[in-house]
């Protein structure tokens, strides 16, 4: 069988297109690439029409060069994306697409609340879906130097969804990173995943919802959900225990957690499985458990914030009641952030770029310090850390 381009696109060329090709000349680039795909298998007057109208999108650098993991706490960040209106709109959507989601819970084992989530926060139900032109910014990307290897495997994709007519360079378009459609997949995801849900003969992650929800469950699956089973819970913590535990790399049993003090907040576990303690702005703001599946929305998103929203989301989306937000200390400025880490690396510790976001190697740096200090270690950047340090 012929392998698609997508798939060609990770093998190894023995020619001076290396895969971290990038830079120069970005009329000598687009030839460069035109070339290396007819290389790998590609029609040569497909990937001329392919090729020939790109243009470099300075918008989508500028975009790519502003975005990051958001630096907003999580209770301000989940009531900014999560409204009564995105509630209702999501519950209508659970009832007429019911069939779709029986459908996707039969064959993927992804609950209904989890896609509902993701079609809300990435395009608003489809409202939304971005408008720059996704051949243009795919290749742009790829010639920009800071993530060739992760771009130029999808602009071969984009060649070959072409080729299939699934996508037109001069009109299809998407958000600044090449996604497309109501839950934003890029183009190999859409070669690997992409469902006709709706029987007409196409996948149209565009304007059909049966599509893109089957779609976006399917590459769910392939990312490594666990049919059927929970992704996060929210749970009552006790007013002192050793806040050190709470961390998604540590794993517990819900009857370790219990012997801790930790319980749901509702009374029962949503599972008897292993589970880690997250405390978004520490150990007296909102306290949730995440099973297994919580680890799949890494592969979908890199941000803690956005991804705890997303599944929190889920849940509320399913019947959850709103999170207990307690009584977090202030979390630290922007200029705070950016000192405390520059502390923290000035005490050996790696929390890479001085950036002000709290990313995973700032949490690490963070606790381990609250620990060595005494303080409650449960990662979350406080003015009384930053004054102790």
């Amino acid at each position: 069988m012929r392998q698609t381009l997508a798939a060609l696109a990770l093998i190894p060329l023995a020619t001076a297109a290396a895969a971290q090709d990038c830079g120069g000349s970005f009329a000598d680039f687009k030839q460069r690439m035109e070339s290396e795909a007819v290389a790998r298998g590609a029609d040569p007057a497909t990937a001329r029409a392919f090729f020939d109208g790109v243009r470099q999108d300075q918008e989508t650098l500028a975009a790519d060069r502003r975005q990051g993991v958001f630096t907003l706490p999580f209770t301000d960040f989940a009531r900014r994306l999560i409204s009564a209106d995105r509630i209702n709109r999501g519950q209508a959507n659970a009832r007429q697409y019911a069939d779709t989601f029986d459908r996707i819970e039969a064959e993927y084992g992804v609950s209904r609340g989890v896609l509902l989530a993701f079609w809300a926060f990435e395009t608003d139900y489809g409202a939304f879906q971005g408008d720059f032109n996704t051949v243009n910014s795919l290749v742009t990307l790829a010639h920009d130097c800071r993530r060739p290897d992760l771009f130029r495997p999808q602009v071969f994709a984009a060649l070959e969804l072409f080729a299939q007519g699934g996508l037109d360079p001069d009109t299809t378009t998407g958000a600044w990173a090449g996604e497309i459609g109501m839950v934003q997949m890029l183009p190999e995801d859409i070669l690997e995943n992409g469902v006709d849900a709706d029987g007409n003969g196409t996948v149209d992650l565009k304007t059909s919802p049966r599509d893109a929800l089957m779609s976006g469950a399917k590459m769910l699956q392939s990312l490594g959900w666990r049919a059927n089973e929970p992704w996060l819970e929210e749970v009552d913590v006790p007013a002192s225990m050793d806040w050190s535990q709470a961390a998604l790399e540590i794993r517990k049993s819900p009857a370790e957690w219990e012997a801790l003090g930790v319980a749901p907040r509702d009374g029962d576990w949503d599972a008897d499985l292993p589970a880690s303690l997250l405390l978004p702005q520490g150990h007296e703001g909102p306290a949730f458990v995440a099973y297994p599946n919580f680890d799949v929305y890494f592969e979908w998103n890199q941000s803690f914030t956005y991804v705890l929203t997303a599944a929190y989301f889920a849940t509320r989306l399913e019947g959850a009641p709103v999170f207990d937000a307690g009584n977090p200390a202030p979390g630290l400025s922007d200029a705070q952030m950016k000192s405390l880490q520059q502390k923290l690396a000035a005490r050996g510790h790696d929390v890479g770029d001085i950036d002000g976001i709290l990313g995973a190697g700032t949490r690490a740096a963070v606790r381990a310090e609250q620990q060595r200090l005494g303080l409650p270690a449960d990662a979350w950047p406080t003015t009384q850390l930053l004054n102790a340090l």
